[in-house]
């Protein structure tokens, strides 16, 4: 859900936004695709899935709109299964590079306009770009990621903006997240208008729940409980350097 938002939020701010209609085709039952096109029916869209193995198939068959197997590194199967009349397909084949990179070749040759495909490797993502997918994802990898920064117990949340560059090729001062925490220490008591938070730490704040409350607007009078938890937005050096402030 949250890289569905932060999707659309780019596109927005590339002036690009791409609306989608109708069905969303799910190629690869695997434990993304299967987590995928669930989370998509549960969000009220309605899905094609598909995957080669029809054990996979026979077992999910009630969970979405249509499931059916299918050798999708063929055209001629697409074509039947009328995967190019679909606005939005995402690949989710994993460990069959081959298998990802044909299929994913064959759907932006079919003229589908927006399609999604999972990278296991920077490689894998680098071919998939050159083929023109339009978004690639590195779910693995994005994970990790976000498990090391999660570990240290400073952050509650952490997630990347730039998931679509693979690991390796993004500029450390290019990348961007939005981290939830607990307010610092420092912080407790101090209003965000006077606290000096984005001039000291090059962060901002985004937005505010106050202890046993909801999430709202964070606003310049608003005063940072010590238990209240915020959701800031910044370079991650920056992020984990103000999540650890200590009273100084």
């Amino acid at each position: 859900m949250a890289e569905r938002i932060i999707h659309n939020v780019k596109n927005i701010l590339d002036g690009s936004r791409f609306e989608h209609r109708g069905e969303i085709v799910v190629i690869g039952l695997g434990r993304f695709g299967l987590a995928l096109g669930r989370e998509l029916m549960n969000l009220g869209h309605p899905v094609l899935a598909i995957d080669r193995d029809p054990h996979l198939v026979e077992l999910h068959k009630d969970e979405f709109t249509q499931v059916t197997t299918g050798d999708t590194t063929s055209k001629r199967t697409l074509e039947f299964l009328g995967v190019d009349q679909a606005k939005t397909v995402v690949v989710c084949i994993g460990n069959n590079v081959e298998a990802s990179l044909l299929t994913a070749a064959l759907v932006i040759e079919l003229g589908v306009p927006n399609v999604w495909a999972k990278a296991i490797t920077s490689e894998h993502g680098k071919i998939l770009s050159t083929l023109n997918v339009h978004h690639v994802t590195f779910p693995e990898a994005e994970m990790g990621v976000r498990v090391a920064h999660l570990v240290t117990g400073k952050l509650e949340e952490y997630v990347r903006l730039n998931t679509d560059v693979p690991d390796g090729l993004l500029k450390e001062e290019d990348e961007f997240v939005i981290s939830q925490m607990t307010v610092p220490e420092r912080f407790a008591g101090q209003a965000l208008g006077t606290a000096g938070i984005r001039a000291d730490y090059r962060v901002t704040v985004v937005c505010i729940k106050p202890d046993g409350g909801k999430f709202t607007y964070a606003e310049a009078e608003t005063v940072l409980g010590p238990k209240d938890h915020i959701v800031v937005a910044g370079h991650p050096a920056d992020v984990e350097r103000f999540a650890g402030v200590k009273h100084g």
